[in-house]
């Protein structure tokens, strides 16, 4: 019999986790009528709520559901990480826990990957129903960004709820870099994925762990991690500025040798160099963004580390 395995990232979430439970335990029941197991993977990030404990009782209660817990919060692309390491079905899901990645789709995922036609069946957001609208248009925009300046497919409104081939999961596994995008890396492993859209769902329960700060640095990351635009940015903006002054050096030499050199123009000469010493640090800043994650992967730090869990053989998330 064929196994799935769904990894779900948990950060303080003890008031949905009973929610969840329910909902997969329904689609168990339909995939074992498909002839298909299931496992769920808990996998807590240094929750610091009751969450490990009620992913403990759970795992008492059902065989097929296990959990692995950090010594800390290492981050969701860190939890991403640790369950697609440890995950050992012939198919493997990602979701999160609050159930706004319908549950009921699976079946229909895994009936798509069983045609052998595609290697991942990905769901994407048709509308941000709910969402804040700040938060809507800046998300928005990343795509836009994304799409100009980088290489690697990012559809808009993607979410990470999907199901994956063994294949696809163990070419993942090949890039263990510090610093994940995983977003950025579905798309940079490159296979044939099928797209299923659904209408955005509100969490019913708890609080999204995501701030707007949170995920103006997350879409850094992952301009950063995929893209060295902005670098190239920077260098023209440097050429651009070298170009004007050289032309600004001619104007003042034609002025003075036609009309003298009169003492005028300190506003705007202060404005001009408020102007060049902010783009300058802006490109500094550009270039320590790069410096900075280089220098993280060079320490080869694991990528979390693990504090208790029911796995067999489980193991800290060593880079490569």
């Amino acid at each position: 019999m064929e196994l799935i395995s769904i990894i779900v990232p948990c950060y303080n979430e003890q008031e949905t986790l009973e929610d969840y439970y329910r909902e997969i335990s329904i689609i168990r029941g339909q995939l074992l009528q498909m002839e298909c197991g299931l496992e769920v993977l808990f996998v807590d990030d240094g929750s610091k709520d009751q969450t490990l404990k009620q992913m403990k009782k759970l795992a008492e209660e059902n065989p097929w559901i296990k959990y692995l817990s950090f010594t800390r919060n290492f981050g969701k692309e860190a939890a991403i990480y640790a369950g697609l390491t440890h995950a050992c079905g012939d198919w493997v899901g990602l979701m999160d826990v609050d159930l706004q990645d319908p549950p009921a789709l699976i079946p229909q995922m895994l009936a798509t990957l069983r045609e052998k036609e595609y290697d991942c069946v990905a769901t994407r957001r048709v509308d941000r129903k709910g969402e804040p609208v700040i938060r809507s248009f800046f998300a928005r925009a990343f795509y836009k960004i994304m799409r100009h300046i980088s290489d690697v497919e990012i559809v808009d409104g993607a979410r990470d709820f999907r199901l994956m081939s063994r294949q696809y999961v163990d070419s993942l596994l090949k890039l263990k870099e510090y610093n994940r995008f995983s977003k950025g890396l579905f798309g940079w492993v490159g296979y044939k994925t099928k797209w299923l859209e659904y209408e955005n769902i509100e969490r019913t329960k708890g609080e999204t762990k995501w701030s707007f700060f949170k995920l103006l640095m997350y879409s850094i990351d992952g301009i950063v991690a995929f893209s060295t635009v902005p670098v190239r940015f920077a260098a023209w903006i440097g050429l651009m500025f070298c170009l004007l002054a050289f032309v600004f050096i001619l104007v003042i030499i034609g002025r003075t040798l036609a009309f003298g050199d009169p003492v005028a123009g300190w506003p705007s000469l202060v404005c001009i160099i408020l102007l060049l010493s902010g783009i300058q640090l802006f490109c500094l800043g550009l270039l320590g963004e790069y410096l900075s994650k280089t220098y993280l992967e060079v320490k080869k730090r694991p990528i979390y580390l693990c504090r208790e869990t029911n796995l067999e053989g489980a193991s800290d998330g060593k880079q490569g």
